[in-house]
């Protein structure tokens, strides 16, 4: 779920993303014998074959450096039946598995394409890059099927002039089956999976003015070229095109599968105007309810989330959980840095008990950690949170914010490598980390509760501290920002790793408290720093 903008702001990503070559299943049956009626079909007009061409990053790096110096151009609305189609049409479209390009050939990538219009009206171009040269992949309605009475508005062997967008296919999981490993499509947006992972949280190519009062821009790949290794490597490199009325920009992005799947990135940026917010390695989730704010929700499932928590590895080796909220209003929450190892939206909670849902199956949702290559300098994570209803919208989004604000006629480059799948907790670390967090009413049990008041339940697990006896004397450090600390208790819950902070607060009505807690003993900190962010709403 996005905030302001174009049409694309609308729509959530998981719109975006689940419809788009029926990810999820879709219970329709073609009617057995029905024809194609050309005479009530137009054939959209495609575009113009690119010759095959040199290619290389630093080529690309160059086009778009030009570029950016012309006004932005968007292409025009499709005519024909791609201009009509609308959802109830897009969901009954199929690529054809028949159609994957690379079948047979010695390579451990397949490529299928994403159906262009209703959503996505504007071509995106696909191209193969072999031996320096790029050429044009072209497909046509013979790669998709149309099921039901769609079928009789679709004319045959017509030449598409693009598609939405590409997945690619791997043997991830087991050596006879083509699993989907990496998407891209709708805007700049793209997804991947590690392995045993389910699809969950997306990335994005940029994130510009990002809830700000200049409303949000949403640029988009345009082309992808694909170069891939015909010896059977492990490894796939996609190079895209991006482009908005902002900026224009080259990235790489360099595709290795695993139980923990890398992606190395690479973009370089040319601004046509100044941008009031710059959002570098944009992740966007879902956060709906935990057991911090279940009460909220009347449903059986204790968690509904794709991810539970941001997690920054700082400079020097300190390590920040923020639990994710769902809040009352529209809030951004910016972390300073300078030069993080890593920051990331995490699913920390992998027990099938703790989500209950056989079809979401939440616990298999990937995590995804950015990790800076280079030096980033002096900047802030941004976290912003959407208040929502509903496990369909995408109300959480974290990106890196520079400190030197991008202006009309510069140039970046960022580097960073992407880390998708469990990233289980290392318990081989020192320090413990937040396994959960709770909250409920101020107070004592049984006792009415008494308005302003909050109960915080941290619990820390494993580190150096799991295997300490209860009657070790650790010092909790808790600090807050517009509010009071009325109580805190620590203890050992008996016959576990888990050390339990409990912590009281009360506030002013509408007060935005900060929280933060660790746990320190032995002369050092013994835990992830915990924050969290409570609105006293009425």
């Amino acid at each position: 779920m996005t905030i302001t903008g174009d049409t694309n702001a609308r729509l959530s990503r998981r719109e975006l993303l689940s419809v788009a070559g029926a990810i999820i299943p879709v219970a329709l049956v073609a009617v057995p014998g029905m024809a194609l009626a050309q005479e009530t079909a137009t054939a959209p007009e495609a575009a113009p074959i690119a010759a095959a061409q040199q290619f290389s990053f630093d080529l690309l790096t160059e086009e778009m450096r030009l570029l950016s110096a012309q006004p932005h151009v968007t292409s025009p609305a499709p005519e024909g039946f791609l201009g009509d189609l609308d959802y109830d049409d897009y969901r009954l479209i199929r690529f054809r598995d028949a159609s994957a390009r690379w079948v047979d050939e010695k390579t451990r990538f397949r490529l299928a394409a994403f159906h262009m219009g209703w959503l996505f009206p504007e071509p995106v171009r696909l191209f193969e890059v072999t031996g320096g040269t790029a050429s044009e992949l072209l497909f046509s309605t013979d790669d998709f099927e149309y099921l039901n009475d769609l079928a009789t508005r679709v004319p045959e062997h017509a030449e598409l002039p693009g598609v939405a967008g590409f997945r690619l296919n791997h043997p991830l999981n087991r050596p006879d089956k083509w699993d989907e490993l990496v998407a891209f499509v709708g805007a700049s947006y793209f997804r991947a999976l590690g392995r045993g992972s389910a699809y969950g949280l997306s990335a994005r190519g940029l994130a510009l003015n990002t809830a700000t009062a200049q409303g949000e821009e949403f640029p988009r790949f345009s082309r992808f070229y694909m170069e891939r290794d015909t010896a059977g490597s492990d490894s796939i490199t996609v190079y895209a095109a991006l482009e908005s009325p902002s900026v224009t920009g080259a990235y790489r992005f360099v595709t290795t599968p695993g139980t923990e799947t890398v992606m190395d990135v690479t973009c370089r940026l040319f601004f046509r105007q100044d941008v009031a917010e710059l959002g570098i390695a944009p992740l966007t989730s879902m956060f709906l309810f935990s057991e911090k704010n279940r009460s909220e929700f009347d449903d059986y499932r204790p968690n509904v989330h794709d991810s539970d928590g941001l997690r920054i590895v700082r400079a020097d080796g300190d390590v920040i959980w923020r639990p994710l909220n769902n809040p009352p209003r529209l809030t951004g929450s910016y972390f300073s840095e300078v030069a993080p190892r890593r920051f990331g939206l995490h699913q920390r909670d992998r027990s099938f008990d703790s989500y209950q849902d056989t079809g979401a199956r939440y616990e298999r949702r990937p995590s995804l950690d950015i990790e800076p290559v280079g030096d980033w300098g002096k900047g802030n994570v941004r976290l912003v949170e959407i208040p929502s209803d509903l496990e369909a919208n995408d109300n959480i989004v974290a990106y890196w914010v520079p400190e030197a604000p991008a202006k009309a006629g510069d140039a970046r480059e960022f580097a960073y490598r992407m880390h998708w799948g469990d990233l289980a907790h290392d318990s081989g670390e020192p320090l413990a980390y937040v396994f959960e967090t709770r909250s409920g009413h101020g107070g004592f049990a049984g006792v009415e509760a008494q308005q302003g008041t909050r109960k915080f339940v941290v619990d820390y697990r494993g580190g150096m501290i799991g295997p300490l006896d209860g009657d070790t004397k650790l010092d909790s450090v808790v600090t807050i920002a517009n509010g009071e600390v009325t109580s805190k208790v620590l203890e050992k819950i008996a016959g576990t790793d888990i050390w339990r902070l409990v912590i009281d607060i009360a506030a002013e009505d509408d007060a935005v408290v900060e929280l933060s807690a660790h746990l320190a003993g032995f002369d050092r900190r013994l835990t992830e720093i915990w924050l969290y962010q409570w609105i006293n709403a009425k």
